[in-house]
């Protein structure tokens, strides 16, 4: 049993199996361009859902991990060619 705050006095009291049905997430395949849903997954018809692929077997994972320590930088147009200029204080190249 779970229990909820509902007010100052008022307390709900919630079974587990109810309590299955407020916090959800399955996990499905997708079979011929559709998502398969375990069949426990009983949603209403015109439930909303968001899908979030978990892994792509068709990615380098070299690439991933590069991805991941990938950040965005504010770095100048002219960077790589005035890195000296910009790191070191090199007079600038024009390219």
């Amino acid at each position: 049993m779970i229990f909820i705050e509902r007010g100052p006095d008022q307390v709900t009291c919630l079974s587990n199996r109810l309590r299955q049905h407020l916090i959800v997430s399955y996990t499905g395949k997708v079979q011929n361009g559709v998502v398969v849903l375990p069949p426990e997954a009983q949603l209403p018809e015109g439930t909303e859902v968001q899908v979030t692929p978990l892994a792509s077997s068709d990615v380098n994972p070299f690439l991933e991990a590069m991805l991941k320590l990938a950040k965005p930088r504010d770095w100048p147009s002219d960077f790589a060619l005035n890195h000296a200029h910009y790191v070191k204080g090199h007079p600038k190249q024009s390219g």
